[in-house]
């Protein structure tokens, strides 16, 4: 599956950075990860750590599919507002998984603290309306949250004119939120898992997968076979060919990356992540060597030519509203790109066994705008669901789900 376009930052910056030799005998193990991008490396590491044997495997190089497109937008917060989540499965089910989240993003900056060089950057997240007739549903939202814990101050427009410089009817400012270079995280974990005894190995695809009474077996294109007690299928947006049942709707997203600026010139866009109230909305945040990366303009495009051909003129349009925007910042874009990813109905990940395989294959589709955060979630519900243990979130990301 094509799964990005254009000159993805994070693999320009990188190159080939970590490479795995392909399967080339058969294998057993406790468990399989299909899938070698940064939601598998997340699921592997936390397996492994509990002693779990692993064995790590993707169809292209490591972290070379949507990982490496990935803008790596870190916060606890879901594309589904808390208040509409809430009438969707309550709102006990609601304040869990916003609250799981906020835990998620300690999580991974935990993880990703062992490697100054992921590029990992706390920063606050400021959640403004797109129009006027926007800040009343965002005033209800900031009420709830701040009426459940979560740490949240509103913005009207003068303040947030005065602290960020731009013009916008009202805005809600979220803590915690972060980023770094996932692609760079990602090749670091797997390195670790191989030095620490789990086999890792790419350009090694599956064709197969066989559940059976007490084990999966597992067959690759060149016919060697894998038995697994489980299988973990994380194979990002491809992960949807090995359901029958259509569970979310793949589209694709466009991103451009600037020139390093200055960071007195930047202010405090260095330390905040700005993403919008309109649908399908606009977003930046800067790295460590202080870019920025800007994305958006999400269309429900999944044809690749089709998509490569949009890259162009969507990073054109990101870069008219952001210079409108923010008149004053030297916007040189570098590179751009676009790269599918998915949505579900309610806003939420699917993690869990699916009716179709049976306890002993599990899935993985961290979808959505938290992916990465739900991916740091999904590999603790997995390696419980592994171990027989119970879960807060099993029902709420699992299938049964309604």
């Amino acid at each position: 599956m094509d799964l990005k376009s254009g000159y993805p930052f994070w693999a320009v910056k990188n190159g080939l950075l970590a490479t795995f030799p392909p399967l080339d005998r058969d294998a057993r193990c406790d468990v399989a990860v299909i899938g070698a991008g940064i939601s598998g490396a997340l699921i592997a590491h936390e397996l492994a750590r509990h002693g779990h044997d692993v064995l790590v495997l993707d169809e292209r190089d490591v972290a070379w599919g949507s990982t490496a497109a990935s803008t790596a937008l870190i916060q606890y917060e879901i594309d589904t507002h808390l208040s509409d989540l809430a009438r969707c499965h309550g709102l006990a089910s609601a304040l869990l998984a916003y609250r799981a989240c906020v835990e998620a993003v300690g999580m991974l900056r935990a993880i990703a603290k062992h490697w100054r060089d992921a590029g990992w950057r706390d920063a606050d997240s400021l959640y403004y309306a797109s129009r006027a007739r926007d800040a009343k549903p965002l005033a209800e939202e900031f009420a709830l949250r701040r009426a459940h814990g979560f740490d949240v101050e509103w913005l009207d427009a003068a303040r947030l004119r005065e602290r960020y410089g731009f013009a916008a009817p009202a805005a809600i400012l979220n803590r915690p939120a972060a980023g770094f270079d996932p692609y760079r995280l990602t090749c670091r974990l797997l390195q670790r898992l191989q030095r620490d005894g789990a086999r890792v190995v790419d350009r090694t695809r599956v064709d197969a997968i066989r559940a059976r009474s007490r084990d999966v077996l597992l067959t690759t294109r060149e016919g060697l076979e894998i038995r697994a007690a489980h299988v973990v299928v994380a194979a990002g947006y491809a992960t949807q060919r090995w359901l029958t049942q259509r569970v979310a709707y793949n589209r694709s997203s466009y991103a451009f990356v600037t020139d390093p600026i200055d960071p007195a010139l930047l202010g405090p866009l260095a330390d905040t992540v700005l993403w919008e109230s309109a649908r399908p909305y606009r977003y930046l945040r800067a790295t460590a060597d202080h870019r920025l990366i800007v994305g958006g303009e999400d269309d429900a495009i999944d044809v690749p030519a089709r998509r490569d051909r949009r890259v162009a003129k969507k990073a054109c349009r990101l870069l008219e509203r952001v210079r409108e925007q923010f008149p004053t910042l030297p916007l040189q874009p570098t590179f751009s790109w676009a790269g599918t990813f998915a949505e579900t109905r309610d806003g939420l990940p699917w993690f869990g066994a699916h009716p179709q395989y049976g306890p002993r294959v599990l899935f993985a589709m961290a979808y959505g705008g938290n992916g990465i955060t739900y991916s740091t979630l999904g590999a603790g519900l997995l390696r419980a669901l592994i171990e027989r243990r119970t879960h807060p979130l099993k029902a709420l990301f699992g299938f049964g789900r309604v």
